[in-house]
Order: C-alpha cells, then sequence, then structure tokens
C-alpha cells in the first residue's frame, strides 16, 4: 500500500548536469522530482566536455541518448605531444575499432550542451519542478522524509533529499563538513570562432600538449565551428578557489619555454575565464539516511581524467538501478548506491592527480613519461582503459556487492 510519504516528490539541491541526471533517473522509477537551484535561472557555465563512452551508456540510460548525440563532435583520436620540442608522446584512435570495443563513441561537447539535453529530457518528463534562487541553508530529517530549508525561510518536504550542489555543496557542509584541497593548479578556459583558429591545429581530435608545471588542451565543439581552449598552470600565488575573469598577461608569463605551434594556443582568445581548482580526499561515506551526496558533491576531481561530468551522471544512472532493484525501498537503495560507486569515484579523484603529474612532469621525469606509451598498441591502450569506459548500466551496481 502506497503511504503518504510515498507521495511527496525526492528534493534535489542543484540543477546542474549531476541534479538534472539525478531528477530524469528518478523520473525514470516514478518519483516526482523537485529541482532546488540557488541560480537565477537554471543554466550552465564553462566550455568544452569530453565524453567518454561511459558517459553516452549514461545518456541512454537516461532516455536522452539521440539528443546528446545529435550535439556533440565525434573525434578520430586522442593524442599527446610534448609542448617543449613538439615529440609525440601517444595518439589512441577513437575510430570504428573503439567504438565497437566499448560499445560507444568518444566525443566532445560544449557543456551547456550537455547541460541542455538533460534539461529538455527533465521538462518533457513533466514531472519535475524547478525552484531558482533558492540556496538550501538547513536539512532535518525523520524515518519517512526530509525537510529542507532555503534561505527565505521557504520549506520543501521529500522522501529523499539528493545533495547534487557541485563543488561547494552545501549539504555535504552540513553532513561532512570537510576542507576543500585547493591545488594550486590555474586552469584558463576559452573558446575560440574556427576562422580565428590556427589552420594547423584544426585536428579532429582531443589533442593536449604536456609540458613542465603547465599543459594546453584544444579540440573542436558545434560541429567544428569552434574549437575549445584550456590551459592549465602552477600559479606562483597562493590560490583561492573559485572562478574569475583571466588576464592575458598572467597566462603569458606562464608558457615561455614551449613550442611556436602549441604557443599559438595561448594567443588566440579575447576573453579567458580563470578557474582556481580544487578536490577533496575521497570519502567513504556520503549517505546519512534518506540523505545522499551526487557528483561534484560527493566527489570532487580535478579535471585531468576527463570525467567530471561522466561521473555524475553515471552517479545518477546507479542511483535510479539501486532504487529499481530494491523496489524503491530507500534506505536500501542509498546504501546500495554509495557502495556501488564510492571506489570508483575515489580511484577517478586519485587518478586524475597523478595523470595531473605525469602531464606536468619535468627534468628527467619528462623524459620517462615521454617514453612511457611509444609504441604500444591501440588495443593495449584499450585494455588500460576497460575500467573506465567498460561500464555500463548492466554492470554499474556490481561494485556493491564486494563492498
Amino acid at each position: 500500500m502506497r503511504t503518504a510519504s510515498s507521495q511527496l516528490p525526492v528534493i534535489v539541491a542543484g540543477g546542474g548536469i549531476g541534479g538534472l541526471a539525478a531528477a530524469l533517473a528518478l523520473v525514470r522509477q516514478g518519483f516526482q522530482v523537485t529541482v532546488l537551484e540557488q541560480s537565477p535561472e537554471i543554466g550552465e557555465i564553462g566550455a568544452g566536455i569530453q565524453l567518454g563512452p561511459n558517459a553516452f551508456h549514461a545518456f541512454d540510460a537516461l532516455g536522452i541518448g539521440d539528443k546528446a548525440r545529435g550535439r556533440a563532435v565525434y573525434t578520430d583520436y586522442m593524442v599527446m605531444h610534448d609542448a617543449i620540442d613538439a615529440t609525440l608522446v601517444g595518439k589512441i584512435p577513437t575510430d570504428e575499432k573503439f567504438r565497437q570495443r566499448f560499445g560507444n563513441p568518444y566525443a566532445v561537447i560544449h557543456r551547456v550542451d550537455v547541460h541542455l539535453s538533460l534539461l529538455e529530457g527533465a521538462q518533457e518528463t513533466g514531472q519535475v519542478a524547478f525552484h531558482t534562487n533558492t540556496r538550501v541553508v538547513r536539512i532535518e530529517q525523520d524515518d519517512s522524509s526530509v525537510t529542507v530549508w532555503d534561505q527565505h525561510g521557504n520549506t520543501f518536504k521529500g522522501i529523499a533529499l539528493i545533495g547534487a550542489d557541485g563543488v561547494k555543496s552545501v549539504v555535504r557542509e552540513q553532513f561532512v563538513g570537510d576542507p576543500a584541497r585547493v591545488t594550486g593548479h590555474v586552469v584558463y578556459r576559452a573558446v575560440v570562432d574556427k576562422k580565428d583558429f590556427p589552420q594547423d591545429l584544426q585536428w579532429n581530435a582531443a589533442a593536449i600538449w604536456v609540458g613542465p608545471n603547465c599543459h594546453l588542451v584544444h579540440y573542436p565543439l558545434r560541429g567544428g565551428e569552434q574549437y575549445n581552449v584550456v590551459v592549465t598552470f602552477h600559479s606562483r600565488q597562493q590560490e583561492e578557489w573559485g572562478v574569475t575573469d583571466g588576464s592575458k598577461e598572467e597566462v603569458q608569463s606562464y608558457f615561455q619555454g614551449i613550442c611556436p605551434q602549441a604557443r599559438q594556443l595561448i594567443d588566440l582568445p579575447k576573453t579567458w575565464k580563470r578557474w582556481a581548482t580544487a578536490d577533496r580526499e575521497p570519502i567513504g561515506q556520503w549517505t546519512y539516511g534518506r540523505v545522499t551526496l551526487l557528483g561534484d558533491a560527493a566527489h570532487p576531481t580535478t579535471q585531468y581524467m576527463a570525467q567530471g561530468a561522466c561521473m555524475a551522471m553515471e552517479d545518477a544512472v546507479t542511483l535510479g538501478e539501486a532504487l529499481r532493484v530494491t523496489h524503491n525501498d530507500w534506505p536500501q537503495a542509498l546504501d546500495m548506491y554509495q557502495r556501488a560507486r564510492v571506489a570508483r569515484t575515489a580511484r577517478i579523484v586519485l587518478s586524475s592527480r597523478e595523470m595531473g603529474r605525469i602531464y606536468h612532469a619535468k627534468g628527467v621525469e619528462r623524459l620517462v613519461r615521454n617514453d612511457l606509451w611509444r609504441g604500444r598498441s591501440a588495443e593495449r591502450f584499450y585494455d588500460a582503459m576497460e575500467w573506465l569506459y567498460g561500464w555500463n548500466v548492466d554492470n554499474c551496481l556490481q561494485a556493491a556487492q564486494h563492498h
């Protein structure tokens, strides 16, 4: 018998990629969803992101595969060059063989287009209510419900609360209260029109140039009409976590010794956005009664694995599956969801730190890095990626059986 509490919606804090993915997954399990977003509108900032096959498995499981596929750019390969002498370090084809191996393509897309695909999907269900200008400030729960207060004193009551409120999560602050770990790495991001982008770098690829304490990334967006440019460096000053406008002078001062071909990238953008990055130490518990965390709120990571948005969508799909197999028993489902996700997402956080170190190697360590992948076949690269790209809706709960 359905009790009164089962008529309550699920509350999702945060209307970003993770929050919308969660909303879609919940609606597919028969729930009504209330999304609380602190910004004045539901939207997304940022530039391009990379999508592994695991992201497409998640899109399909959330019912928006076609929308996302129509907005993505499909690359032919991933490539790494040394930014000092332009040596080819490694090249991984993302062709038909790659698709056959992982069941889905590798692609790049504007973050706004991922968000839009999820938002359209959520709106089309008619089961998701959105409240903007609404910041969660306090949370209380009992055995059957969660009550959330916003900054205006309004209350929202739900059957559960999903904290998908990003790297500076209020929900995490209340339940975990751990400090962020500011990395000292600064990321500059910009989008450049094709006509302004160097002809000799117009590759249909996710490309990275790796240098001492810095790296540069570029790839096409929006049908190749634009290019995403991202540069990262180790800051000379003490950084505060956050996003500001960047200065051309600052970014140019960090890239003195790099080769002319890569250097072109720094001179292109008219305006930059500047991110001072942070992550947090992985935690073993992010579920508290009927409250759980999802996406960056649960496992904020640096960008070196290009998996932040992908992990948030995987979380959402896994949460939906946990509810399905437990017949919507919330305490049981949230426990299963957490057990299925903790080790995998921690591996992303820790691997991302290590990847940042490899990218930014200098001296002899740089030479070791440049030897790492020389002569490696596509199959061997694919074997090494299996743990990451082999994820799908059918195996997403497997790890929960082992914990």
